[in-house]
């Protein structure tokens, strides 16, 4: 398959304020994609990662070392890049339609 035919695969991310809170948010993200890209500015991380992006409840409990509300994500997030295609007391997921 040449490169003209292949599918591009868009990259999704967040931006998160980087302060105490968020950090385990952001180690969780990290656990769960090592392919993502994430790039740490003064008061901002910046994550990316091809395809979807999947913030799951369970991986940020574990590393936040308490229980976690998937809606606690709107006290961190700045802006994203996607679509948010799923959002419960589970996961979050970000990506691109079709």
């Amino acid at each position: 398959m040449s490169d003209t035919t292949r599918a591009r695969v868009r990259t999704c991310g967040v931006d998160l304020q980087d302060n105490e809170q968020t950090r385990a948010l952001v180690d969780a993200i990290e656990a769960d994609h090592p392919e993502a890209s994430v790039r740490r500015m003064p008061g901002l991380v910046k994550i990316s990662t091809p395809g979807e992006l999947v913030i799951r409840r369970s991986t940020v409990e574990s590393h936040l070392g308490r229980p976690w509300d998937t809606q606690e994500f709107q006290l961190a997030i700045v802006t994203y890049s996607g679509h948010i295609d799923e959002w419960d007391e589970d996961q979050i997921r970000i990506k691109w339609n079709s």
